[in-house]
């Protein structure tokens, strides 16, 4: 991924295309500019069969310019860097900002393009694209231009997987507002990619992050819980404040959650014996069905539901509440 600033201020994030997928759209654009130009110049040759020679010259040349060189400008301009060989490849030419390229930019491209790539064969234009951080040719250099992938494959955008059932609402206290964008961001990542990596390596990737979103929420990680699964929890909490109105959701969350009764409201820490393991942890609850199995890497014990034992030995009213 490529990080580029538009000028508004935002971070984009690209993806620059490969060497491969590059050569594979020019050969694709320059064939079909190439049997473009056979066929016109059938039809230049066959209409001025009776000018002169200086005549023909003049005309093959032009035909060739307009052709080989005005052709691929005029269509990375109507079509904003989207040429049929990039379209095929799922490829487009954006600006250095990430905004659609115009005119001045196909023109600077499709001048030095070809010099680089019509008359050195693409040799140059190879050599400069494997120099380049971003794969850039000299003609995306000089036009202030950038090649990126348009379509990304679907196995590329992973899901982050929800956390166990009796975690949720058990982080309902916590304040998340100090936690930067880019902590979140890494977590998402580490959670989507957490089957891949080697067990050893992704517990001590997950380690360093919990005690990250710890440090920032002020409250110290459960020792009874696995610090994939306290991301995930935190991460479905964000989610769920994200969701819902900000109405004294929180508190409904954390009562039905059975979050201990100490007072704690949303947006300040909960206190670090909120999250200490019970005496006697019950079994896991079974999953509901279509829901999976949870990840191995944060199977725990559940917290118990204090809230929920309590409405247990409450007598009955016989009162049913409307549906």
């Amino acid at each position: 991924m490529s990080e580029l600033v538009t000028g508004e201020a935002v971070a984009l994030e690209l993806r620059p295309a490969r060497l491969p997928s590059r050569v594979l759209a020019v050969a694709l654009d320059l064939g079909v500019t190439v049997l473009a130009y056979i066929v016109v110049m059938i039809v230049v040759v066959l209409a001025g069969s009776g000018l002169d020679e200086a005549a023909q010259i003049a005309l093959s040349i032009a035909v060739f310019l307009l052709v080989l060189v005005g052709g691929p400008i005029a269509v990375e301009t109507l079509s904003h860097g989207r040429s049929l060989g990039k379209l095929a490849c799922g490829l487009r030419v954006v600006r250095d900002d990430g905004g659609p390229i115009r005119f001045r930019h196909a023109l600077v491209r499709g001048a030095i393009g070809m010099v680089e790539i019509l008359m050195t064969f693409g040799v140059v234009a190879c050599i400069a694209s494997l120099v380049s951080a971003r794969g850039r040719r000299l003609g995306d250099v000089f036009a202030g231009t950038l090649v990126v992938r348009e379509r990304i494959p679907a196995g590329g955008t992973g899901f982050v997987p929800p956390p166990p059932p009796w975690l949720v609402g058990r982080f309902s206290g916590l304040d998340l507002s100090a936690v930067p964008d880019g902590l979140w961001l890494a977590v998402r990542q580490y959670l989507t990619r957490m089957p891949q990596l080697d067990p050893v390596l992704g517990w001590g990737m997950a380690e360093r992050l919990a005690a990250d979103v710890a440090a920032r929420t002020g409250a110290p990680v459960p020792p009874d819980l696995p610090p994939a699964a306290f991301l995930a929890a935190v991460v479905h909490e964000r989610r769920m404040r994200e969701a819902r109105p900000t109405s004294g959701a929180g508190v409904v969350a954390g009562e039905r959650a059975g979050a201990p009764g100490n007072g704690d409201v949303p947006g300040t820490a909960a206190s670090p014996q909120a999250y200490a393991a019970p005496a006697a942890p019950p079994a896991p609850p079974a999953a509901p069905p279509g829901s999976g199995a949870a990840p191995a890497a944060w199977q725990a014990a559940p917290v118990a539901d204090a809230g929920r034992e309590q409405r247990a030995d409450r007598p009955s009213t016989g009162f049913v509440p409307p549906a």
